[in-house]
């Protein structure tokens, strides 16, 4: 597509009020159909599958939904590019969300609610938003007869918000042929803005994610009275491994992307990152002093700079004068690249002798390349809609579909755009209480994910 012409039809799209119109109502639609995720199987994603699938064939495509199981439901649809020699790309959300409260919400979290300029609702951030935003995106370019340069697989996945067994799992192990040429990826959790000192904006664009590492530990004791002493405790044992494991501090493990993402938010702030120090401690020390300067803006990075693990289940016993003979807990764990023997050997030494642990649920760690093409084009689409802005690389502390299409060659990026504004705190509505999204964001959204995705 020429110059002239892409600027043209990006013109159009920046104007195409049916898109910002349609952005809106699709996500109130989708959230207003409940498909929170309880875990253990536990969710029914189909009728929002089947919503989908219904926008994606107006649009003149021709969508599959794939069952895992009953009602668990994903969508796979397939634009082919104007250029058959270029790699396919991979745009994927996930449909599930994760349950909410109604009597801890000022709005309903199934309204789908607009009230002031601003969308309420589970899924308003994570990430119903996103899987609208491809949808009036790519109705858009139905209407104006348009077709992207590279194929783009578009994938709308169950059960993201567990294990993804239902979803990215279950399709990159039954019906990987769907992904056939997808070279990249791009789903949530980046290109958002971030308000940082001296009124920068940042747009933090992922460019790696820690790796999951859910164990599970037992310890087996001796059960017996309550009123009895018992060296044999399995509760006790349990508790001692969980209490060293909440108290261990990680080594820092400063990753290519981390590195990145420091080395220039260091720069936007007028800073030298110095991270070049020979020695463990001396890079601890440069990276401390370096974030005690980057304030608020540290915190794109600090979750991210060590291997982790958070105790978060315990069970034992079942009366308050018997002894159990065993007892459980579960550890969310994360892991950076490079990182999971550390965090093997570690747990080992933290449980001890009397504790046994396993992972309950794994997935890798993964890394994509900052000074790839691809990165260049989402920068330069944020950029063009927001061009007093910054973009940097950042590594998410959790994990997204993005490891299970990583399978298949798949190498995958955070990038769901949103202009926010001050005060907006992004992060803490993902799960969180009122989560909720600004209409004019859900505009800014398709305007660049239009320009990203057309080029």
């Amino acid at each position: 597509m020429a110059e002239t012409t892409l600027a043209s039809v990006t013109r159009t799209v920046q104007d195409d009020t049916v898109a910002f119109d349609e952005v809106v109502r699709l996500t109130s639609d989708l959230i207003r159909i409940d498909t929170s995720n309880r875990g253990g199987g536990d969710c029914v994603e189909r009728p929002a599958a089947e919503y989908v699938a219904e926008k994606l064939a107006d649009a003149g495509l021709e969508p599959q939904v794939l069952e895992s199981a009953p009602g668990r439901a994903n969508v796979v649809a397939r634009i082919e590019g104007t250029d058959p020699s270029a790699d396919a790309l991979l745009v994927h959300g996930h449909l599930d969300v994760v349950p909410a409260e109604p009597a801890d919400w000022t709005v309903h979290p199934f309204s789908g609610e607009v009230r002031d300029g601003v969308l309420w609702g589970r899924g308003a951030i994570d990430m119903k938003n996103a899987d609208a935003m491809v949808l009036a995106t790519v109705r858009a370019w139905a209407r104006q007869g348009r077709r992207p340069r590279r194929d783009i697989v578009l994938a709308f996945t169950a059960d993201e918000e567990d294990s993804a067994e239902y979803g990215a799992d279950f399709l990159t192990r039954q019906h990987a042929d769907l992904f056939e040429g997808c070279t990249e990826g791009i789903s949530e959790c980046g290109a958002f803005t971030f308000h940082s000192a001296e009124g920068l904006r940042i747009y933090p664009v992922a460019a790696g994610e820690r790796g999951t590492a859910w164990v599970k530990l037992t310890a087996n004791g001796t059960a017996g009275h309550g009123s009895k002493a018992n060296p044999d405790n399995a509760v006790s044992a349990l508790s001692a491994a969980v209490t060293r494991i909440a108290d261990h501090q990680w080594p820092l493990r400063l990753t290519p992307t981390v590195r990145a993402a420091l080395t220039e938010l260091a720069a936007l702030h007028g800073l030298e990152a110095n991270l070049d120090a020979t020695s463990p401690d001396e890079l601890s020390r440069a990276v401390a002093g370096l974030l005690s300067q980057l304030d608020p803006a540290a915190g794109l990075v600090d979750t991210t700079l060590r291997n982790s693990a958070n105790p978060t289940m315990l069970s034992a016993g079942y009366k308050v004068n018997v002894i159990p003979g065993s007892a459980t807990a579960h550890v969310d764990g994360r892991t950076l690249p490079g990182g999971e023997e550390e965090f093997i050997r570690t747990l080992d030494q933290l449980t001890g002798d009397a504790v046994n642990w396993e992972f309950y649920h794994r997935q890798v760690p993964l890394e994509a390349p900052v000074d790839s093409p691809t990165f260049a084009a989402m920068r330069e689409a944020l950029l063009h809609f927001d061009p007093g802005a910054h973009v940097v690389p950042y590594c998410m502390s959790g994990g997204t579909d993005a490891k299970q299409f990583s399978r298949l060659g798949v190498v995958g990026y955070g990038f769901s755009p949103l202009k926010l504004p001050v005060g907006f705190d992004y992060g803490a509505l993902f799960h969180g209480v009122d989560e909720r999204v600004p209409v004019e964001a859900l505009h800014f959204g398709v305007r660049v994910l239009d320009r990203f995705l057309s080029r």
